[in-house]
């Protein structure tokens, strides 16, 4: 109901009860997803066939030839580009960078489906 743009104070009138409870409801919600969302996220980490260290202070540029090369021990061919996996590291880690310096070391998983995931982030 909240999605199709109906106010808590709304929702709360159509179920019979108050609006802190459809709040609170909400709040819990939100939570629930962020932590399976997290979930997620070190399950896939756990399968990532490809982990590397990066330190901090190494170029952005730099991660995508450290990525190619791990795949290229393990004989994988990733289904992405340079420029994918700078967007999805600037994507999903946008503090972690400093211009386009890492500013700490950071673990960066990439999945067989060319996933890039980053542990360190400080994100989330």
């Amino acid at each position: 109901m909240r999605l199709s743009g109906r106010s808590q104070q709304e929702v709360a009138d159509s179920l019979g009860t108050t609006r802190s409870n459809i709040s609170i409801l909400e709040k819990r919600a939100h939570q629930n997803i962020a932590r399976a969302e997290r979930t997620l996220q070190q399950w896939m980490m756990l399968r990532a066939p490809i982990s590397l260290q990066a330190k901090a202070g190494t170029d952005v540029f730099e991660l995508p030839k450290m990525i190619f090369a791990a795949a290229d021990e393990k004989e994988m061919l990733l289904p992405i580009t340079s420029l994918d996996i700078v967007v999805q590291l600037r994507r999903r880690a946008p503090r972690l960078f400093k211009k386009r310096a890492l500013e700490r070391d950071a673990r960066i998983y990439v999945t067989e489906e060319g996933e890039v995931l980053v542990e360190g982030s400080g994100e989330g």
